[in-house]
């Protein structure tokens, strides 16, 4: 398989926050402008999967997923970091540039910049943003097939009193970060 020359690739993750599932990561680069981009967080669920699908449809992009136990192995700033040299290595590509959303950058062979707010600044890495949450999202709904009593489709894993309340009668689950206090203290010893 050969490996595509790409200029400019925007990288983000989604799942820093909630209490359970992966975090997941994004590498996209842009074939061209497209209209729209904007953090994920500041679109509707609408707006974000019509942008999922023109993005994954027209340009190159790849993601990586590290899962609640490698966070809670590793701590979820390192795991982040992990699953970006995974979305990264994904794309199988040369690249000359790779922006990073937040204030640090993996430990790789990348020429690269990490950018604050770069999810709101940067068109590369709001699609990266766009891309991390909708395939986040996707996991949870479906650990929520395997774990209905807990609301993964609604809450996503966030600590909601929904999912307090769940984790409080069921205790975690394997796919909860028992590192994270909310569910350490919940935890039936």
């Amino acid at each position: 398989m050969s490996r595509k020359s790409l200029k400019l690739v925007g990288v983000d993750e989604a799942g820093r926050g909630p209490l359970a599932g992966p975090v997941v990561a994004a590498a996209v680069s842009l074939r061209y402008d497209e209209p729209g981009l904007r953090d994920s967080k500041k679109l509707s669920e609408k707006q974000r999967l019509m942008l999922f699908n023109q993005i994954t449809q027209y340009h190159d992009w790849a993601f990586a997923v590290v899962s609640s136990a490698e966070i809670d192995s590793y701590n979820i700033h390192q795991a982040s970091l992990l699953a970006f040299c995974r979305a990264v290595d994904a794309l199988n590509a040369d690249i000359d540039h790779v922006m990073v959303d937040g204030m640090h950058l993996p430990k790789w062979d990348y020429f690269g910049s990490a950018i604050i707010k770069g999810d709101e600044k940067v068109p590369v890495i709001s699609a990266a943003s766009i891309v991390a949450k909708v395939v986040r999202d996707r996991i949870m709904i479906d650990l929520d097939q395997l774990y209905p009593q807990y609301g993964f489709a609604k809450h996503k894993g966030y600590p909601t009193k929904m999912h307090l309340d769940a984790l409080d009668q069921y205790g975690p689950a394997l796919v909860h970060r028992v590192s994270y206090q909310p569910v350490k203290i919940r935890m039936k010893i």
